[in-house]
């Protein structure tokens, strides 16, 4: 049986595993490269440095949120409903990266401090699905927003301790999902304004 094609998607899974097994400060190329089974010019072949080995790593950690909430932007149905199920799914997603696998998830904020690139990227995104969400419900007449792409960037500030790593200690707490209820609520009352 040939050996199975080294991929950018196999590093990167291998380069999730050794984090979680080494941590961010021990993790090396070398140990991805001998958990693959290659040599580590394998893996330089495909990520041209540490560094970007672990960007690469980081977005993908990022970009299974954003792809979740994305069908949740293009589902039917009206734009107030999207708006309230894409927070909560915003919400639901980060409570469980950080306390699902809270080891795993300092790993991944040691990363964000590194590729800030990455996480400016990733807010962008995220606003952007807020826009489309708040432009639905201006073209429906269910929200009153002058400027969607403003309204979106309020809305995420203004639910940032629902969804901002460096709340994640809260998120634990018994009265969090009241309190998500109660700004949620507020926003989408706001919007109908």
């Amino acid at each position: 049986m040939p050996p199975e094609t080294l991929t950018p998607e196999r590093i990167l899974e291998a380069t999730e595993e050794v984090l979680r097994r080494y941590g961010p400060a021990k993790a090396t190329v070398v140990d991805v490269a001998r958990a693959l089974g290659v040599s580590h010019g394998s893996v330089y072949r495909h990520f041209r440095t540490k560094a970007a080995l672990r960007e690469a790593v980081t977005a993908r950690w990022l970009d299974r949120t954003s792809e979740q909430l994305a069908t949740i932007v293009d589902d039917e149905g009206a734009a107030e409903g999207r708006l309230g199920r894409w927070l909560a799914t915003l919400f639901e997603a980060k409570r469980h990266k950080a306390g699902d696998d809270p080891e795993l998830f300092a790993t991944y904020m040691t990363l964000i401090g590194e590729s800030g690139g990455v996480v400016d990227r990733h807010v962008s995104d995220l606003e952007s699905q807020l826009t489309k969400i708040i432009e639905a419900g201006v073209g429906e007449g269910t929200f009153h927003a002058p400027s969607p792409a403003t309204t979106a960037h309020a809305v995420f500030a203004a639910t940032g301790r629902f969804h901002d790593p460096c709340y994640a200690a809260e998120w634990s707490r018994p009265e969090i999902t009241a309190d998500f209820e109660a700004v949620r609520d507020l926003v989408l009352r706001g919007l109908r304004g």
